[in-house]
């Protein structure tokens, strides 16, 4: 199925011309698999992991940007290989702010204790070291590099990740089921290196027939209330 094997996945619209049903049936559907996408048993991160946030939704002329945004907050984190020449696993999350508070249980749920937390010289990563972490700041805003090379994973998942939405939902993702979008692309990003598709798609299956039923009212609730049900 093109959810798991298609580089940009597949839209409501796309699988409702596909499979000849409503739009409404196809929305529900892809919901469903997104959230059995989420396998309670995946390792965390490890090794030397970058961590920072990016803003998703559009900039209207003269917006504040930066952390004091209103548009939604995504926070990445991403291993970096120790030869630095490539990534390894994600994980995202939608948080409503860039406080410490927010990103603090991201990371503890995200990335093995002991691992190298990479991060820019932001006050909401200050307390990782108490929670068995160590940090590395890569501290953009005094350095010469740009984003894309002081952070260059997260940069270039970032990147992915708005052009994805924009190409595949012309950037049309609520802010309910933003998670949802972030666990799709988490999952096939993960995979983008296995050499069997069809097995990729037979284990999305396989988690989908063990998931808890998920209702109409659960899915238009939105995903952490689709993830209580599960």
């Amino acid at each position: 199925m093109a959810l798991t094997t298609a580089k940009n996945g597949m839209s409501a619209k796309t699988l409702e011309r596909t499979l000849g049903t409503s739009y409404k049936v196809a929305w529900m559907m892809l919901h469903r698999f997104r959230v059995a996408m989420v396998n309670s048993e995946r390792t965390k991160l490890s090794g030397a992991v970058e961590v920072d946030e990016t803003l998703i939704g559009g900039m209207k002329h003269g917006e504040k940007r930066g952390r004091g945004t209103d548009k939604e907050i995504v926070v990445i984190a991403v291993e970096i290989n120790e030869d630095k020449k490539g990534f390894g696993r994600t994980r995202m999350r939608h948080i409503p702010d860039a406080s410490g508070a927010s990103l603090l249980p991201f990371i503890t749920d995200s990335v093995s204790i002991g691992s190298t937390i990479i991060t820019d010289g932001w006050s909401g990563y200050s307390k990782v070291a108490e929670f068995g972490y160590k940090r590395e700041i890569s501290n953009i805003s005094d350095s010469e590099d740009f984003a894309h090379v002081a952070m260059p994973g997260v940069h270039r998942l970032a990147s992915l990740l708005k052009r994805w939405i924009l190409g595949t939902y012309q950037g049309s993702v609520g802010d309910m089921h933003l998670q949802s979008y972030l666990e799709e692309f988490t999952f096939r990003f993960n995979r983008r290196t296995s050499n069997s598709r069809g097995l990729v798609f037979r284990r999305l299956l396989e988690h989908s027939v063990i998931a808890s039923p998920i209702t109409r009212d659960d899915i238009v609730g939105g995903y952490w209330n689709m993830i209580e049900k599960t």
